[in-house]
C-alpha cells in the first residue's frame, strides 16, 4: 500500500513538472499585459497580434513545409532501406550501409549540421549548387537525419511481420513488385505512417541543424523562437505556443479516437 502511494505520487510531481510550465504558457497567452509573466488581465489581442505578425506566419509556413517534405522523402527513403536491411539479409558492405543507416540516432546534431553547411559550401564552390542556402538546403538536412528513425521504426515492423504472407502470394502467382505493393506495403503501412508522424516532429522540432543549413530570409519557426526569446519573452510567442499546443492535443485525441474505433 505504502509503495502505490509512493509510485503514484513520484507520477504525480513528474506529470505535474511537465504539465504545469505548458499550463501557464496557456494562461498567459490570455494576459493584456506586453510583460509576459505579469497579469494585466484577460484578453485575446495577442492572438490577433500574432496572426498579423507576417514574420512568425513566413517562418511556421516555412517549417511546415519543409516537415511535409522531409518527412515524406525520409519515410520514401526510411522504408526502402529497412527493407533492405530485413530482406537482404547478406551482401557486401551490409555492416557499413547498417551503420550509416543508425549513425545520425547518436551523432550530435551540431557535427551534423556543421559537415552538411560545410558540404553545401562545397558543392556551391564546386557546380554553384545550392545558389542559396534556404528551403532545399533545410530539406535535405533534414530528410537525413530523419530517414534513420523511419529505417528503425519499419525495420521493426518487418522483423515482427510474418513472411508466410508473401511467399503464399508468390505461390499463387504474384511477382516481386506485386507482392511488395499488395501485401507488403499494406501490413507495414501503420509502421511508415509512424515513422512519417515522427519525422514530420523532429523536422518541425529541429533548431540546430537548421541554424546551420538555412541562410537570410530563411528562418524555420524554432529559430524565429528563439531569437524572439534571447530578447525577451513577448505574450505573442505564448500565444503561438498555445496553439501548437491545441493542435498537438487535437491531433493526440484523434488517434485515440481511430485507435478505439478500430478497436471496436
Amino acid at each position: 500500500m505504502k509503495q502505490s502511494r509512493l509510485i503514484l505520487t513520484v507520477l504525480a510531481f513528474g506529470y505535474a513538472f511537465l504539465y504545469i510550465p505548458l499550463f501557464s504558457v496557456v494562461f498567459y497567452s490570455f494576459n493584456d499585459s506586453k510583460l509576459a509573466t505579469v497579469w494585466g488581465g484577460f484578453s485575446t489581442r495577442w492572438y490577433g497580434e500574432l496572426f498579423r505578425n507576417e514574420q512568425i506566419l513566413d517562418a511556421a509556413l516555412l517549417s511546415l513545409q519543409v516537415a511535409a517534405t522531409s518527412a515524406t522523402l525520409a519515410t520514401i527513403l526510411g522504408t526502402m532501406a529497412g527493407l533492405i536491411l530485413v530482406r537482404f539479409s547478406r551482401f557486401r558492405g551490409r555492416t557499413l550501409f547498417s551503420g550509416m543507416i543508425t549513425s545520425p540516432l547518436v551523432m550530435p546534431e551540431v557535427i551534423t549540421g556543421l559537415s552538411l553547411l560545410l558540404l553545401f559550401v562545397s558543392l556551391q564552390q564546386a557546380i554553384g549548387w545550392p545558389g542559396q542556402r534556404g528551403f532545399t538546403t533545410i530539406t535535405i538536412a533534414h530528410t537525413t537525419f530523419a530517414m534513420a528513425y523511419v529505417a528503425v521504426v519499419v525495420r521493426s515492423r518487418l522483423l515482427a511481420m510474418d513472411e508466410s504472407l508473401e511467399e503464399a502470394a508468390m505461390d499463387l502467382g504474384c511477382g516481386p513488385l506485386r507482392v511488395l505493393f499488395d501485401i507488403t506495403l499494406p501490413l507495414i503501412a501503420p509502421a511508415m505512417l509512424a515513422g512519417w508522424l515522427l519525422a514530420f516532429t523532429l523536422s518541425l522540432d529541429d533548431l540546430v541543424i537548421a541554424s546551420f543549413v538555412s541562410g537570410p530570409g530563411a528562418s524555420t519557426l524554432p529559430m524565429y523562437i528563439f531569437s524572439k526569446v534571447k530578447l525577451g519573452v513577448t505574450p505573442d510567442i505564448n500565444a503561438l505556443a498555445s496553439i501548437l499546443i491545441l493542435i498537438v492535443t487535437i491531433g493526440l485525441l484523434a488517434a485515440w479516437f481511430a485507435m478505439r474505433n478500430r478497436r471496436t
